[in-house]
């Protein structure tokens, strides 16, 4: 094989020996395309239009016990969006024991009467088994039920969150 270095040019042989360097700018279009897609994606997905909170988000729900003003003590618990907050375990010291619920702006939460955040309807009490409270600050013994307001005091037993 017969190789000759041409100024300028890198080496140069025959085409089917493939040794003839390109000088390309494809490499640097890759490396940018590659920069430009991880920049849109990140973007993308770390706004929410308008500000509103992700389907996926997170909350936290402050409740309170005992009906002083203020109440005996407050309670602070991390929500995910649309999972169901059984008070079992290191919360049983809440389960039918809530009397305020202060539920963050852009969230929407339903206390249940029974565990397992189910409605079973009426409960026991005569009210409605659930109520559904937006951001704000209530007081449970005047919360809206589906029948209108309701008395949901200490009578919570599970709990779900999500955006609005």
């Amino acid at each position: 094989m017969n190789y000759t270095l041409q100024q300028g040019r890198g080496i140069k042989g025959r085409a089917s020996d493939s040794l003839t360097p390109v000088y390309s700018t494809a490499m640097f279009n890759s490396k940018a395309l590659f920069a430009l897609v991880a920049l849109v994606s990140f973007a993308s997905s770390s706004t929410t239009p308008a500000g509103k909170p992700s389907t996926d988000a997170s909350a936290s729900v402050e409740v309170c016990t005992g009906a002083g003003n203020p109440p005996n003590g407050c309670v602070t618990i991390a929500v995910v969006s649309d999972n169901c907050v059984n008070l079992t375990g290191r919360l049983s010291f809440l389960n039918k024991d809530i009397t305020i619920a202060v539920v963050p702006a852009g969230f929407i939460c339903t206390f249940f009467e029974d565990f397992r955040c189910i409605s079973s309807g009426t409960g026991n009490s005569g009210t409605d088994s659930e109520v559904v409270l937006q951001g704000g600050t209530w007081d449970l013994s005047k919360a809206p039920g589906l029948s209108g307001t309701e008395n949901f005091n200490d009578l919570t037993s599970s709990l779900s969150c999500s955006p609005l």
